[in-house]
Protein backbone atom coordinates (compact mmCIF):
# COMPACT_ATOMS: atom_id res chain seq x y z
CA UNK A 1 0.00 0.00 0.00
CA UNK A 2 0.97 3.62 -0.48
CA UNK A 3 2.89 5.18 2.40
CA UNK A 4 1.45 8.57 3.24
CA UNK A 5 2.67 11.30 5.55
CA UNK A 6 0.50 11.78 8.65
CA UNK A 7 0.02 15.39 7.61
CA UNK A 8 -3.65 15.84 6.68
CA UNK A 9 -3.92 15.37 2.89
CA UNK A 10 -5.86 17.48 0.45
CA UNK A 11 -8.71 14.98 0.09
CA UNK A 12 -9.67 15.29 3.78
CA UNK A 13 -11.86 18.35 3.52
CA UNK A 14 -14.72 19.10 5.88
CA UNK A 15 -17.23 21.84 5.20
CA UNK A 16 -18.06 24.00 8.23
CA UNK A 17 -21.62 23.29 9.40
CA UNK A 18 -24.26 25.92 8.85
CA UNK A 19 -27.45 26.80 7.05
CA UNK A 20 -31.11 26.98 8.14
CA UNK A 21 -31.64 23.21 8.50
CA UNK A 22 -28.52 22.85 10.64
CA UNK A 23 -29.59 25.71 12.91
CA UNK A 24 -33.16 24.40 13.17
CA UNK A 25 -32.05 20.88 14.09
CA UNK A 26 -29.58 22.11 16.68
CA UNK A 27 -32.29 24.24 18.29
CA UNK A 28 -34.72 21.31 18.27
CA UNK A 29 -32.20 18.95 19.89
CA UNK A 30 -31.49 21.39 22.68
CA UNK A 31 -35.17 22.16 23.29
CA UNK A 32 -35.91 18.44 23.75
CA UNK A 33 -32.72 17.80 25.76
CA UNK A 34 -31.49 15.22 23.26
CA UNK A 35 -27.97 14.24 22.26
CA UNK A 36 -26.64 13.30 18.85
CA UNK A 37 -23.53 11.30 18.09
CA UNK A 38 -23.05 13.77 15.24
CA UNK A 39 -22.05 16.38 17.83
CA UNK A 40 -20.62 14.26 20.62
CA UNK A 41 -18.27 12.28 18.33
CA UNK A 42 -17.25 15.35 16.27
CA UNK A 43 -18.50 13.75 13.05
CA UNK A 44 -17.02 15.43 9.95
CA UNK A 45 -20.29 15.01 8.04
CA UNK A 46 -22.54 16.87 10.46
CA UNK A 47 -23.00 19.82 8.10
CA UNK A 48 -23.99 17.62 5.16
CA UNK A 49 -26.27 15.29 7.11
CA UNK A 50 -28.02 17.97 9.14
CA UNK A 51 -28.40 19.99 5.97
CA UNK A 52 -30.43 17.06 4.62
CA UNK A 53 -32.37 16.82 7.91
CA UNK A 54 -30.88 13.50 9.00
CA UNK A 55 -29.29 12.89 12.39
CA UNK A 56 -28.15 10.04 14.61
CA UNK A 57 -29.74 10.23 18.04
CA UNK A 58 -27.59 9.16 20.98
CA UNK A 59 -29.70 7.82 23.83
CA UNK A 60 -28.88 6.91 27.44
CA UNK A 61 -27.09 10.18 28.13
CA UNK A 62 -23.80 11.65 26.93
CA UNK A 63 -21.40 9.86 29.30
CA UNK A 64 -19.89 6.49 28.39
CA UNK A 65 -18.64 3.82 30.80
CA UNK A 66 -15.77 2.96 28.45
CA UNK A 67 -12.78 5.03 27.37
CA UNK A 68 -12.06 3.89 23.82
CA UNK A 69 -8.88 5.23 22.29
CA UNK A 70 -10.57 6.68 19.20
CA UNK A 71 -13.79 8.17 20.57
CA UNK A 72 -14.55 11.77 21.54
CA UNK A 73 -17.60 10.95 23.67
CA UNK A 74 -16.83 11.74 27.30
CA UNK A 75 -16.18 8.97 29.80
CA UNK A 76 -17.34 8.82 33.40
CA UNK A 77 -20.17 7.71 35.66
CA UNK A 78 -23.46 8.07 33.74
CA UNK A 79 -26.55 9.55 35.30
CA UNK A 80 -29.85 7.81 35.95
CA UNK A 81 -31.79 6.34 33.05
CA UNK A 82 -34.27 8.86 31.65
CA UNK A 83 -37.37 6.84 30.77
CA UNK A 84 -38.95 9.84 29.04
CA UNK A 85 -36.11 10.02 26.53
CA UNK A 86 -37.74 7.58 24.04
CA UNK A 87 -40.83 9.80 23.90
CA UNK A 88 -38.70 12.88 23.19
CA UNK A 89 -36.84 11.07 20.39
CA UNK A 90 -40.18 10.07 18.86
CA UNK A 91 -41.41 13.66 19.04
CA UNK A 92 -38.20 14.94 17.48
CA UNK A 93 -38.49 12.45 14.62
CA UNK A 94 -42.04 13.60 14.04
CA UNK A 95 -41.16 17.30 14.12
CA UNK A 96 -38.24 16.70 11.73
CA UNK A 97 -40.46 14.76 9.34
CA UNK A 98 -37.96 11.90 9.22
CA UNK A 99 -38.35 8.93 6.89
CA UNK A 100 -35.29 7.17 8.31
CA UNK A 101 -33.67 7.48 11.72
CA UNK A 102 -30.53 6.08 13.35
CA UNK A 103 -30.45 5.49 17.11
CA UNK A 104 -27.22 4.76 18.95
CA UNK A 105 -26.02 5.07 22.54
CA UNK A 106 -23.07 5.36 24.83
CA UNK A 107 -21.93 2.14 26.49
CA UNK A 108 -23.84 1.59 29.72
CA UNK A 109 -22.01 -1.26 31.41
CA UNK A 110 -23.49 0.02 34.68
CA UNK A 111 -26.93 -1.27 33.64
CA UNK A 112 -27.89 -4.93 33.94
CA UNK A 113 -29.24 -5.01 30.36
CA UNK A 114 -26.72 -2.55 28.93
CA UNK A 115 -29.56 -0.20 28.01
CA UNK A 116 -31.44 -2.66 25.79
CA UNK A 117 -34.84 -1.75 27.24
CA UNK A 118 -34.36 1.92 26.35
CA UNK A 119 -33.39 0.97 22.79
CA UNK A 120 -36.59 -1.08 22.47
CA UNK A 121 -38.74 1.68 23.96
CA UNK A 122 -37.21 4.23 21.59
CA UNK A 123 -37.94 2.09 18.54
CA UNK A 124 -41.58 1.72 19.62
CA UNK A 125 -42.01 5.44 20.32
CA UNK A 126 -40.59 6.35 16.91
CA UNK A 127 -43.05 3.98 15.23
CA UNK A 128 -45.87 5.48 17.30
CA UNK A 129 -45.00 9.05 16.28
CA UNK A 130 -43.81 8.39 12.72
CA UNK A 131 -45.50 5.29 11.24
CA UNK A 132 -43.58 3.99 8.26
CA UNK A 133 -40.26 5.51 9.35
CA UNK A 134 -37.40 3.04 8.90
CA UNK A 135 -35.16 2.62 11.93
CA UNK A 136 -31.51 1.64 12.27
CA UNK A 137 -30.01 0.90 15.67
CA UNK A 138 -26.27 1.07 16.32
CA UNK A 139 -25.82 -0.75 19.61
CA UNK A 140 -22.99 -1.52 22.04
CA UNK A 141 -21.99 -5.16 22.49
CA UNK A 142 -24.15 -5.50 25.66
CA UNK A 143 -21.15 -7.42 27.03
CA UNK A 144 -22.28 -10.34 24.88
CA UNK A 145 -25.63 -10.82 26.62
CA UNK A 146 -28.00 -12.58 24.23
CA UNK A 147 -31.01 -11.62 26.34
CA UNK A 148 -30.29 -7.91 25.82
CA UNK A 149 -29.94 -8.42 22.08
CA UNK A 150 -33.28 -10.24 22.02
CA UNK A 151 -34.97 -7.29 23.77
CA UNK A 152 -33.78 -4.89 21.07
CA UNK A 153 -34.62 -7.16 18.15
CA UNK A 154 -38.14 -7.90 19.43
CA UNK A 155 -38.88 -4.20 18.83
CA UNK A 156 -38.12 -4.91 15.15
CA UNK A 157 -35.58 -2.36 13.92
CA UNK A 158 -35.09 -2.38 10.16
CA UNK A 159 -31.27 -2.40 10.37
CA UNK A 160 -29.10 -3.70 13.19
CA UNK A 161 -25.62 -2.19 13.38
CA UNK A 162 -22.73 -3.00 15.68
CA UNK A 163 -19.31 -1.67 14.74
CA UNK A 164 -16.22 -3.88 14.81
CA UNK A 165 -14.14 -0.69 14.39
CA UNK A 166 -10.71 -2.25 13.85
CA UNK A 167 -8.71 -5.42 13.21
CA UNK A 168 -8.28 -8.08 15.87
CA UNK A 169 -4.69 -7.16 16.80
CA UNK A 170 -5.59 -3.54 17.56
CA UNK A 171 -8.88 -4.14 19.35
CA UNK A 172 -7.51 -3.86 22.88
CA UNK A 173 -5.90 -0.46 22.22
CA UNK A 174 -8.76 0.94 20.13
CA UNK A 175 -11.84 -0.50 21.88
CA UNK A 176 -11.16 -0.84 25.57
CA UNK A 177 -13.26 -3.54 27.28
CA UNK A 178 -14.49 -4.76 23.89
CA UNK A 179 -13.56 -8.09 22.33
CA UNK A 180 -13.15 -8.72 18.60
CA UNK A 181 -14.82 -12.12 18.50
CA UNK A 182 -17.54 -11.07 20.93
CA UNK A 183 -18.55 -8.32 18.52
CA UNK A 184 -18.61 -10.79 15.64
CA UNK A 185 -20.80 -13.05 17.78
CA UNK A 186 -23.22 -10.17 18.45
CA UNK A 187 -23.60 -9.67 14.70
CA UNK A 188 -24.03 -13.34 13.87
CA UNK A 189 -26.50 -13.83 16.74
CA UNK A 190 -28.62 -10.93 15.49
CA UNK A 191 -28.90 -12.68 12.13
CA UNK A 192 -29.75 -15.99 13.82
CA UNK A 193 -32.51 -14.38 15.89
CA UNK A 194 -33.97 -12.53 12.90
CA UNK A 195 -32.75 -14.14 9.66
CA UNK A 196 -34.31 -11.48 7.40
CA UNK A 197 -32.80 -8.56 9.32
CA UNK A 198 -30.27 -6.34 7.57
CA UNK A 199 -27.08 -6.35 9.64
CA UNK A 200 -24.32 -3.80 9.38
CA UNK A 201 -20.86 -3.04 10.75
CA UNK A 202 -18.09 -0.52 10.26
CA UNK A 203 -14.30 -0.32 10.45
CA UNK A 204 -11.81 2.53 10.62
CA UNK A 205 -8.46 2.56 8.84
CA UNK A 206 -5.25 4.41 9.55
CA UNK A 207 -4.58 3.04 13.03
CA UNK A 208 -1.64 0.83 12.06
CA UNK A 209 -3.43 -2.20 10.62
CA UNK A 210 -1.91 -4.12 7.70
CA UNK A 211 -3.65 -4.78 4.41
CA UNK A 212 -3.89 -8.50 5.15
CA UNK A 213 -5.38 -7.78 8.56
CA UNK A 214 -8.01 -5.62 6.88
CA UNK A 215 -8.80 -8.36 4.39
CA UNK A 216 -9.16 -10.87 7.22
CA UNK A 217 -11.50 -8.50 9.04
CA UNK A 218 -13.71 -8.23 5.95
CA UNK A 219 -13.80 -12.01 5.67
CA UNK A 220 -14.68 -12.33 9.36
CA UNK A 221 -17.58 -9.90 8.97
CA UNK A 222 -18.94 -11.78 5.98
CA UNK A 223 -18.63 -15.05 7.90
CA UNK A 224 -20.88 -13.39 10.51
CA UNK A 225 -23.37 -12.76 7.66
CA UNK A 226 -23.07 -8.97 7.82
CA UNK A 227 -24.90 -7.36 4.89
CA UNK A 228 -23.75 -3.72 4.97
CA UNK A 229 -20.24 -2.39 5.54
CA UNK A 230 -18.83 1.08 6.14
CA UNK A 231 -15.10 1.85 5.88
CA UNK A 232 -13.71 5.26 6.82
CA UNK A 233 -10.52 7.07 7.75
CA UNK A 234 -9.79 7.42 11.46
CA UNK A 235 -9.49 11.10 12.37
CA UNK A 236 -7.98 11.93 15.73
CA UNK A 237 -10.55 13.98 17.71
CA UNK A 238 -8.06 15.41 20.26
CA UNK A 239 -4.33 15.09 21.06
CA UNK A 240 -5.29 12.72 23.91
CA UNK A 241 -6.61 10.11 21.51
CA UNK A 242 -4.77 7.53 19.43
CA UNK A 243 -2.47 8.92 16.80
CA UNK A 244 -3.16 8.55 13.09
CA UNK A 245 -0.55 6.19 11.69
CA UNK A 246 -1.33 7.12 8.11
CA UNK A 247 -4.00 8.39 5.74
CA UNK A 248 -5.45 6.12 3.10
CA UNK A 249 -5.76 7.43 -0.45
CA UNK A 250 -9.25 7.52 -2.04
CA UNK A 251 -8.04 4.88 -4.52
CA UNK A 252 -7.39 2.52 -1.62
CA UNK A 253 -10.91 3.03 -0.32
CA UNK A 254 -12.19 2.17 -3.78
CA UNK A 255 -10.10 -1.02 -3.75
CA UNK A 256 -11.47 -1.98 -0.32
CA UNK A 257 -15.02 -1.43 -1.58
CA UNK A 258 -14.47 -3.74 -4.55
CA UNK A 259 -12.88 -6.37 -2.33
CA UNK A 260 -15.82 -6.23 0.09
CA UNK A 261 -18.41 -6.45 -2.68
CA UNK A 262 -16.59 -9.47 -4.13
CA UNK A 263 -16.93 -11.16 -0.72
CA UNK A 264 -20.70 -10.77 -0.89
CA UNK A 265 -21.58 -7.64 1.10
CA UNK A 266 -24.85 -6.25 -0.23
CA UNK A 267 -23.83 -2.61 0.16
CA UNK A 268 -20.50 -0.91 0.93
CA UNK A 269 -19.74 2.72 1.79
CA UNK A 270 -15.97 3.25 1.63
CA UNK A 271 -14.25 6.63 1.65
CA UNK A 272 -12.11 9.01 3.73
CA UNK A 273 -15.03 10.71 5.48
CA UNK A 274 -17.42 7.76 5.63
CA UNK A 275 -18.87 7.15 9.07
CA UNK A 276 -21.27 4.53 10.34
CA UNK A 277 -24.43 6.51 9.64
CA UNK A 278 -23.29 8.10 6.38
CA UNK A 279 -26.05 7.67 3.77
CA UNK A 280 -27.81 5.42 6.30
CA UNK A 281 -31.21 6.09 4.72
CA UNK A 282 -30.06 4.09 1.69
CA UNK A 283 -28.99 1.09 3.79
CA UNK A 284 -32.55 0.29 4.88
CA UNK A 285 -33.47 -0.36 1.25
CA UNK A 286 -30.69 -2.74 0.15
Amino acid sequence: MITISPERPSWIKVRAPGGPNYTELKTLMRSLELHTVCEEAHCPNIGECWGHRTATFMILGDTCTRACGFCAVKTGRPGAVDWMEPERVGRAAEQMGLKHIVVTSVNRDDLADGGAAIFAATIRKIRQHVPGCTIEVLTPDFEGQKASLEVVLKAEPDVFNHNLETVERLTKAVRRRAKYHRSLQVLSTAKELRPGLRTKSGVMVGLGETREELSQTLRDLRAAQVDILTVGQYLRPTPKHLEIVRYYHPDEFAELKQEALALGFRHVESGPLVRSSYHAHEHAQV
